[in-house]
């Protein structure tokens, strides 16, 4: 049900603006784009914080949807996470282009019947509190298609909104260990390994963001009308992510261990030091390539040595077959070992930092790092949006910008509060 929101919403409709605004339950056009985008006209609302629901407003917003961000008041916590400049958050930055920001405190009536009043023009709505909490503040999924029938409400948490563990809070660092990535990530010797970086947040944000398209082209496309509500847990894309393992301990009772950087699958397939100190990978996922990679590395000998002539018996011989690449390599500069990998068509990576990649040409030529003016710091450059759409390609229009950037324009502009309810809601701490 509605709960108390009626009431609230009447006292704070009844200090709208006069004259010409925008109602409640019309929908308001995002500001026009520079060219057609896939999302233009989608109108999102962003109740969530740190990485993983940002992410997913981030990759709606790049293609043109209308991602309007609420923040607590005292400000989400990716602002002071990571690097910074000039007390500017550099990942929140990242994470939070493109959208609109406006602050809300939900456990107060008062940010609950605003919220509620969002999202009745909303085609999405996205959330990343713990399960449960939305429900006590009578935002709920019951409660939100009660007045939107046609809302997509996508739910992020640790562990999913059912289940035993529905109520732990979680992180992209716990669901890396419960996935079992941690467990078959690092030396045979060393302990579980995690990321130094959000993966499985990214890979959550990503399969959030499909199963958001999914649900639109159901309501739209297929025309059914009808909104639905997406459980996405943290641990569980990353799960699907990591291969067969459950067909494989069902079946061969195989339980995958850590084995550094090589693999059970194939041979050679490793990262190996260049004379002049630098890094590559090699992978040799097809017979030709592991063909082209044994004559260079080895000659004719090594190329047809029928110990070598299956991916099975390559990993049994793994440690000469390392041996041979990791000495050629070693005995070789990178630029050279990429010239003679690159004449022989084998597959070779060099191990980049930053700063490397910021002068190879590859990244270069496909635009992956974008430079934008931005009202904090000037001139910035950032990662760009993938993929690459040829009719319809994204756009990065401004980095995330300052709490409550956008409060005037959205509650006031959009939803008609004139300036004194705005006083009394930021007085009260709702806003």
């Amino acid at each position: 049900g509605t709960g108390n929101y009626d009431p609230v919403w009447k006292e704070l409709s009844a200090r709208r603006k006069t004259g010409n605004c925008t109602m409640n339950n019309e929908r308001q056009k995002p500001q026009t784009m520079p060219q057609a985008m896939p999302l233009q006209g989608l109108r999102v609302i962003e109740a969530a914080s740190v990485i993983a629901g940002p992410t997913i407003g981030m990759h709606l917003a790049d293609f043109g949807a209308d991602v309007i961000k609420i923040e607590h008041p005292a400000g989400d916590a990716l602002r002071a996470t990571g690097a910074q400049k000039d007390g500017v958050g550099l990942w929140f930055k990242m994470a939070n282009r493109n959208k609109r920001l406006i602050t809300l405190k939900l456990s107060t009536t008062e940010g609950q019947a605003i919220f509620k009043d969002l999202a009745r023009s909303a085609d999405v709505v996205i959330e990343n509190f713990r399960t449960g909490t939305f429900e006590k503040w009578g935002l709920g999924w019951e409660d939100l298609k009660a007045i939107n029938p046609g809302l997509v409400m996508v739910r992020v948490t640790g562990f999913g909104q059912t289940g035993p563990y529905k109520a732990r809070p979680g992180f992209g660092t716990i669901a890396e260990v419960f996935s079992g990535f941690a467990a078959i990530t690092g030396e045979p010797d060393g302990p579980p390994t995690l990321p130094s970086f959000g993966l499985a947040d990214g890979i959550a944000a990503a399969y959030g963001t499909f199963a958001t398209m999914f649900a639109l082209y159901h309501r739209d496309a297929q025309g059914s009308g009808e909104g639905q509500m997406i459980d996405l847990s943290i641990y569980e894309p990353i799960f699907q992510v990591l291969g067969p393992q459950p067909l494989q301990f069902d079946q061969l009772g195989q339980v995958q261990q850590r084995w550094g950087n090589r693999s059970k699958n194939n041979a050679p397939r490793n990262t190996y030091r260049t004379r002049d100190g630098h890094w590559v990978a090699i992978s040799t996922n097809s017979p030709a390539i592991v063909t082209r990679v044994l004559r260079l590395c080895g000659g004719e000998a090594a190329a047809n040595d029928p110990r070598f002539a299956t991916p099975q018996g390559r990993v049994e011989h793994i440690d000469e077959v390392d041996g041979l690449v990791a000495d050629w390599v070693l005995g070789r500069d990178l630029d050279d070992v990429l010239a003679q990998f690159e004449r022989a068509e084998a597959a070779i990576g060099p191990a980049y930092d930053i700063a490397q990649i910021f002068e190879d040409p590859q990244y270069k030529a496909r635009g992956d790092i974008v430079d934008m003016e931005d009202e904090d710091l000037g001139r910035i450059k950032m990662t760009n949006a993938f993929p690459f759409l040829s009719k319809t390609p994204a756009q990065l229009r401004h980095g995330g910008g300052r709490k409550g950037r956008h409060n005037e324009e959205v509650l006031g502009g959009e939803l008609g509060l004139d300036a004194d309810a705005l006083a009394e809601l930021k007085d009260k701490g709702v806003i």
